[in-house]
């Protein structure tokens, strides 16, 4: 019997040896039940974990992106000539401010002469044709005339009508009052609006053929746009914009404020963002076109959940953090994150406040299996 007891005493040792190691690594183990990481009460990574409490606050939801100012398209116009010719006559100059209306320059062109030609033409086919649509008329009336001869006079009459309302059509596109039109006289090239000539490059003598790029521009620069881009991810926050601030690289310590004017309805599938159209005063000129610089929109404050931008883990194409469960046990607990700024980051969805959160040490956490 002793010698039993002899025989067995090793193995009794053994088996309560690694009965105490099991429990040994069992105390310092981390291990991953689904979502959730279970901690070992003797493992070092607990003394490296610090856990808070999330909470609500007023945050003014705000984003930056890139702009360039752009001159407003109702308020500029680029003047060319519509017709080939030789400019015989400019009045106007840089700075200079002009009206609707108000003469660019002179230009002499067989092909306006023509048109010109063809308007009065047209005119007098039209008048011809009225004579001879009340004569028929009158002969009606008096029973001599024959009524095929008059409705055949109507339809001549309208033919012409609609030849003449034409060559009407086609002076006053140029904007030539038919008027004032007196054939063989140069044409006047107007300004359609109203504003300052910003481009000058009229030179009198100078021959234009039919496409030739403008030679003036016209433009109001009181008010401007500037011109943002907002990426796919932020575009719900420019539904709620209060404010918005433009600092130009031009002027990098002058802030300018806008106004949303406009935003548009396509996403540009290239850069996955939509364009802003955001109007600004610059009565001081201040503001040029093709100006570049950086735009800052925010929006009313608001009670947000805002958490330290250290507790946020990623996964793959997701977002998490680590919720405290009790009893050293952590849910990975995935969230849609928003604006970061001074070291915290917007949670959008995922968090409630009173939710306990890891908030240093996490990343011991990330390769656990």
């Amino acid at each position: 019997m002793k010698r039993i007891f002899l025989l067995l005493l090793p193995a009794m040792v053994f088996c309560s040896c690694h009965s105490n190691r099991q429990d040994d690594e069992a105390a310092i183990a981390v291990t991953l039940k689904g979502d959730t990481i279970q901690i070992g009460a003797n493992s070092p990574i607990l003394s490296r974990l610090k856990t808070e409490k999330v909470t609500s606050e007023p945050y003014s939801m705000e984003f930056s992106t890139s702009g360039v100012v752009k001159a407003i398209p109702a308020n500029y116009a680029e003047i060319a000539s519509p017709f080939a010719g030789r400019i015989s006559k400019s009045f106007v100059r840089l700075g200079q401010k002009v009206v609707p209306g108000s003469p660019i320059f002179e230009i002499s062109s067989p092909t306006f002469f023509e048109t010109g030609k063809d308007y009065y033409q047209a005119k007098q086919e039209m008048e011809l044709a009225l004579k001879s649509l009340k004569r028929e008329k009158d002969l009606l009336q008096n029973k001599v005339g024959v009524q095929k001869e008059l409705e055949e006079a109507e339809v001549n009459y309208e033919l012409k009508k609609k030849d003449y309302e034409n060559a009407e059509a086609a002076l006053k596109v140029f904007q030539i009052n038919p008027d004032e039109l007196v054939l063989g006289q140069p044409l006047v090239v107007r300004s359609p609006i109203a504003g300052e000539v910003v481009k000058d490059n009229i030179v009198i003598g100078q021959y234009m053929k039919e496409d030739a790029d403008p030679v003036a521009v016209i433009a109001d620069l009181n008010k401007v746009w500037v011109v943002a881009h907002v990426k796919e991810k932020d575009m719900r926050l420019v539904q709620a914009l209060n404010d918005v601030e433009i600092r130009l690289v031009g002027a990098p310590e002058r802030p300018f404020t806008g106004k949303i004017y406009h935003i548009s309805e396509m996403l540009d599938e290239d850069t996955r963002s939509v364009e802003v159209l955001i109007e600004c005063d610059n009565s001081e000129r201040l503001m040029k076109p093709a100006m570049y610089g950086m735009v800052k929109l925010s929006d009313k404050a608001a009670e947000v959940v805002r958490i330290p931008t250290s507790a946020i883990l990623q996964e793959e194409d997701a977002n998490y953090v680590l919720v405290a469960l009790g009893g050293n046990n952590y849910r990975k607990q995935k969230v849609e994150t928003g604006v970061s700024k001074d070291e915290k980051t917007v949670i959008l969805s995922g968090l409630v406040p009173g939710d306990e959160i890891v908030t240093t040490g996490a990343f011991y956490l990330i390769d656990v299996r």
